[in-house]
């Protein structure tokens, strides 16, 4: 029997105003201008497990990590952490023990670290800040050893951020990341910025501390190759939307949805060399302005008068949830 979920999305969006000042939409008689970051997204991670979200720049992935670690409040849907209402919490006095419990790394190892402080304090802050240890030798001695567990030294205590490389900047987010001993690790892109040998030192850090303490993942990135190290289950979001939620390996080996197709055919692989390959066509729409019905519709080799018409559901066909009438209806 496979265990409950830990964390459960229920058709999450997230809408912004991006309107012009009221005066200017007075006097031009302009309309409001709402863009739908995330437009109803479902998913569910088991205890101990990875899901990965992949997508295009600005189809929504880090408006999805923003949502869960309680950056954003959501306009529709909600979620459950270990059988509480999240969004719930983190409104209410239980907000603290449920930041201890859900952290979250962030894309940027070199915007996300404060460079005026050392790393003694930059680690220890979630330890003072949620009252687990006060300044003294043994929050000294806890930040050596989360130091430790991320491949860093404890006399690397006393230096600031600028004298560290990517890599080594990126341990240092992990170990603040880890210092709450949280059970959920929301990671946004963490290697994007890294060079590739460091990615995968990064990578390895990440699956052994996941086998380790038994963490939980959700892992946004654009690079398909880092997902398929990393993940257990992928989520391929377009436009604000999942279009297919399947198994790692079933996504690999026979991808469903049209756009899944074209960005794995978009990876070069050694053994198909000289095999022409078919790029994604096309630019991703104005979010402000997307297409009816199906959104992948102007870009999709496979679309037809109902995909222009009528939005897919995400449900479950061939042994994967994928959001596709050509799939539904076996014209792929």
């Amino acid at each position: 029997m496979t265990q409950p979920a830990l964390v459960q999305a229920n058709d999450l969006a997230k809408t912004f105003d991006v309107s012009p000042p009221l005066l200017n939409r007075l006097l031009e008689r302009k309309p409001r201008v709402l863009l739908h970051a995330v437009d109803g997204v479902s998913f569910s991670i088991e205890r101990g497990k990875t899901l990965a979200l992949v997508g295009e720049s600005g189809c929504g992935k880090s408006t999805v990590a923003r949502l869960l670690v309680g950056l954003y409040s959501p306009s529709r849907g909600g979620m459950h952490f270990d059988g509480q209402d999240a969004l719930a919490a983190y409104k209410g006095p239980e907000s603290r023990i449920l930041r201890r419990r859900i952290q979250m790394i962030f894309q940027d190892p070199y915007a996300s670290l404060n460079p005026r402080w050392v790393v003694e304090n930059i680690v220890g802050e979630p330890l003072r800040e949620h009252g687990i240890l006060a300044r003294g030798p043994a929050l000294k001695q806890r930040v050596g050893e989360l130091l430790t567990s991320v491949g860093l030294s404890p006399l690397d205590m006393v230096k600031y951020p600028h004298q560290f490389s990517g890599g080594q900047r990126q341990r240092i987010s992990i170990a603040r990341a880890l210092a709450t001993e949280p059970e959920f690790l929301v990671c946004d892109e963490p290697t994007s910025a890294l060079d590739v040998s460091v990615q995968a030192q990064v990578l390895n850090i990440m699956k052994d501390l996941q086998r380790q303490q038994g963490l939980t993942y959700l892992f946004i990135s654009h690079n398909l190759a880092v997902v398929r190290h990393v993940a257990d289950q992928v989520g391929v979001m377009y436009l604000g939307r999942l279009v297919e939620v399947a198994d790692k390996h079933k996504l690999f080996d026979s991808p469903q949805h049209p756009y899944t197709r074209l960005l794995l055919d978009a990876i070069p692989q050694m053994k198909h060399t000289g095999r022409s390959r078919t790029p994604v066509q096309g630019e991703v729409p104005n979010p402000l302005n997307p297409p009816t019905g199906c959104t992948f519709h102007p870009r999709c080799p496979h679309a037809n008068e109902r995909c222009k018409a009528e939005r897919p559901a995400l449900q479950l066909l061939r042994g994967v949830r994928v959001a596709c009438h050509a799939v539904e209806e076996g014209r792929i």
